[in-house]
């Protein structure tokens, strides 16, 4: 029975993450018409959306929607909503992360399902830009609370590897699939039945999802958390330098994918003559070897579970040579390869690095995991809350080739960092813990004197 509710839970967990990055995603194809028709400029029919991008998975076919001589502002309102979801993210993360470890996993889980789909339901019936910027806002509020609770949830539930692996490694999976559905998924529905069914549809899932949660794991019944220890504060996991290590790691390794996604688009038409269908599958084939990166990942560690460092490392070195390829390529063909590399390699990274955020807190602090799955979220949202603002400034005052030379020199030059963690991963945790929890006495001296102090 534990373990059916603890998959149901995963499947609960991988559809709010899914929902969450189809929610980011499946205002792509339909911003440009919110905007041109809040200008007077048309409605669906405009020759700014819908239709054309229905293909695409990419975040760049937004500023590119607007000639440069009317576009200025109008890039502006769309890197600045963009941005907003994770600005918002970046600043509530230390607060739901001690909130997650203060009161659970179930209900901030709960009240973030809650918040997004209030937030979904805004973007359906949004008229305006401060209406849809809210919306934005609202939905990071969601974000920083749902996904951050359902990440510490799989690795509370999956406390043994390589179960942990796998189950984190599936809900990396669930990331990438909403990222690349959402946009055919909005342009389709927004262009054959309306602009507030791809919402709606959203909206409907998310509280079948919130329902199914309740019914597994109501929050009110949530007693066993009053035996559960105190969890670490969020400002001693940020000084520890081992987590600082892996944070700065998953901040670095999506920065390409945050800055390529507003500037490869223009980058395409300018230099290659892209055309439209070109920009909007420019990451579709990405898809794939960011899930065969998860798989191989997840074989990796079950077999050599000490090497998970290195799996990182490897990783960022893929994603600074992909980099550094990008700016030599000629044709859609061509750049294909390297994008796909950029993803292989962050799906290392990822995969590799949030268990081993889970077993640093296991065997240097408290086994307990939203403070330090809050700072994960904090260094993903930094990557993402710089990318639409500073990325097209990048280009604009040094050009799209030094961009991505500096991404990779950054990532080439961090991977060694990741030295830093091999003693780390075979060390093995203490059992005062768990004897505490388990009310059961301390079985040798260590134990005994670590009871002891954690009861002081």
């Amino acid at each position: 029975e534990a373990r059916r509710q603890r998959r149901l839970l995963l499947v609960v967990v991988c559809v709010a993450l899914l929902l969450d990055n189809m929610l980011y995603m499946v205002i792509v194809p339909i911003i440009p018409d919110y905007i041109a028709a809040m200008r007077g400029d048309g409605g669906p029919s405009a020759p700014a959306g819908g239709n054309e991008s229905a293909g695409g998975g990419n975040r760049s076919l937004l500023p590119a929607r607007y000639p440069p001589a009317a576009g200025g502002n109008e890039d502006v309102q769309i890197g600045v909503l963009f941005a907003s979801k994770a600005m918002l993210q970046l600043l509530v993360n230390p607060l739901s992360g001690t909130l997650i470890d203060r009161v659970g996993y179930e209900a901030p889980l709960l009240a973030g399902l809650a918040v997004m789909f209030l937030s979904t339901a805004t973007f359906a019936f949004a008229e305006n830009y401060a209406t849809l910027f809210a919306a934005r806002s609202l939905q990071g509020l969601g974000s920083a609370f749902a996904d951050t609770a359902g990440i510490a949830l799989i690795a509370d539930r999956y406390a043994e590897e390589p179960a942990r692996s796998r189950a984190l490694g599936t809900a990396l999976a669930c990331i990438s699939f909403g990222s690349l559905a959402a946009p055919p998924f909005g342009g389709f529905l927004y262009q054959f039945v309306g602009k507030r069914v791809p919402f709606l549809v959203l909206a409907c899932v998310c509280l079948l999802d919130g329902l199914l949660l309740l019914a597994l794991a109501p929050p009110c019944a949530a007693g066993a958390r009053a035996n559960m220890p105190v969890g670490t504060p969020i400002h001693r996991l940020m000084v520890d330098p081992y987590i600082a290590v892996v944070a700065g790691a998953l901040a670095t390794c999506n920065i390409p994918l945050a800055f390529l996604e507003p500037t490869i688009a223009n980058w395409m038409k300018e230099s290659m003559g892209a055309r439209e269908w070109e920009v909007g599958l420019t990451w579709l084939p990405a898809f794939f070897p960011h899930v065969l990166g998860v798989y191989v990942t997840v074989r990796l560690a079950a077999a050599y579970p000490h090497l998970q460092w290195f799996y990182g490392a490897l990783g960022m070195a893929i994603i600074g040579a992909s980099s550094c390829l990008v700016p030599a390529c000629r044709n859609f063909g061509q750049v294909i390869i390297p994008l796909c590399g950029i993803c292989f390699g962050i799906a290392l990274v990822d995969t590799a690095l949030l268990p081993t955020l889970a077993f640093l807190v296991d065997v240097r602090h408290v086994s307990v995991y939203g403070s330090v799955y809050a700072i994960a979220d904090i260094s993903y949202s930094v990557a993402y809350a710089l990318g639409p603002i500073v990325a097209g400034q990048i280009v604009h005052t040094m050009g799209f080739a030094q961009l991505n030379l500096g991404m990779g020199l950054a990532n080439v030059l961090y991977a060694p960092v990741l030295l830093f963690l091999k003693n780390v991963c075979q060390m093995k945790p203490s059992h005062s813990e768990r004897n505490i929890l388990l009310e059961e006495g301390p079985k040798g001296l260590y134990d005994t004197i670590k009871m002891e102090e954690r009861k002081g």
